[in-house]
């Protein structure tokens, strides 16, 4: 028997405030017919300027604690994937630690933008299969509402984005029939820095100038996302299905074995793009981003959550996940559930 990693919980969390199509329009030139055309995004939820983006991790990680019955005394470490930080330094993984109180344990920051929930998965299941550790709490969570640039210059990403989190537990199991035992069967992971000015954030940092932020930076608009959107896409729709293909020949099985098709959220467009390049039929894809927007490294884990909510993700059934955006960055993970 082969010692491997289970979700044995899984939670999701959304700020209350909810934001449509038509809000942005009152404030921004767009439309509710624009973005659900180019999108398939119809609302998103943003916090208020109280919030931090651990404090929705923390919501997250509750709700993942209770579905597994553990508390946070018995986690062994923390893994914590976002791009959008509560400060610049330390990161966000400490904070959420002191806020669940569990301290002395590692808690590490992942930073892989879409791609973050599975790299963070990843690290945690091998962490696993080499008994070095046993519960581990993985957490993606963003909050990009605070960080866009909300104008008729910047309207083609600010409605892409909203804020949210999303948690699982993953605990050591013993597999004896990997037909049946919940698990996960592998991860894949991929990168390429060629394209990473595609889709990126240039400042605040240590390459803009002699200061890591000025005036100049601001003025410019450095500050928030930029993207050649055309460029993802393209990529997005090849590799993507790729991965998949990877994870699905390294485990041996067919597109007609798995269950549910869980994708990163980030344009509904391109999930179908995806689906219908793989003849992966619509019922098996399982998409939120009609209610939550781009939640960067929170959408894979609020699907699992939102699936298992509404019935549609249950014991036995077999899932895979792929994800694609900055970095350019890729991956996927296919697991029993």
């Amino acid at each position: 028997m082969a010692l491997r990693s289970r979700v044995t919980g899984i939670g999701s969390y959304v700020p209350p405030k909810v934001i449509t199509n038509d809000d942005l329009s009152k404030i921004i030139d767009t439309s509710d017919e624009w973005i659900v055309q180019r999108t398939g995004i119809r609302e998103r939820h943003w916090v208020d300027e109280d919030t931090g983006t651990s404090d929705l991790a923390l919501e997250a990680s509750k709700q993942a604690m209770a579905m597994a019955d553990i508390g946070p005394d018995d986690l062994d470490m923390i893994f914590f994937a976002t791009i959008s930080p509560d400060h610049y330094f330390p990161g966000s993984a400490v904070f959420l630690q002191r806020k669940l109180g569990v301290l002395g344990i590692p808690a590490i920051d992942v930073r892989q933008q879409c791609t973050g929930f599975i790299y963070a998965t990843s690290i945690a299941d091998q962490y696993i299969r080499t008994g070095s550790a046993e519960k581990i709490l993985v957490v993606g969570a963003e909050i990009h509402s605070k960080g866009l640039d909300i104008s008729d210059e910047g309207r083609d990403l600010t409605v892409l984005f909203g804020d949210g989190a999303g948690a699982a537990i993953l605990e050591a199991v013993e597999v004896d029939d990997p037909s049946r035992d919940s698990h996960i069967f592998s991860t894949h992971l991929h990168a390429d820095g060629t394209y990473a000015e595609d889709l990126w954030v240039p400042a605040p940092g240590m390459a803009v100038g002699a200061r890591m932020i000025t005036h100049d930076i601001i003025d410019d608009k450095l500050t928030f996302p930029k993207m050649n959107g055309r460029h993802v896409y393209v990529h997005a729709v090849k590799l993507m299905p790729e991965a998949i293909e990877e994870a699905l020949d390294a485990n041996d099985v067919s597109i007609d074995d798995v269950d549910l098709f869980v994708f990163h959220q980030a344009n509904l467009r391109i999930n179908e793009a995806v689906a219908q390049r793989m003849g992966i039929p619509e019922e098996k894809v399982f998409n939120t981003i009609d209610r939550f927007a781009n939640t960067t490294a929170a959408t894979i884990p609020i699907g699992l959550a939102e699936a298992v909510r509404e019935g549609r993700l249950e014991p036995g059934m077999l899932v895979a996940s792929a994800a694609f955006g900055s970095g350019f960055t890729w991956a996927s993970m296919l697991l029993r559930w």
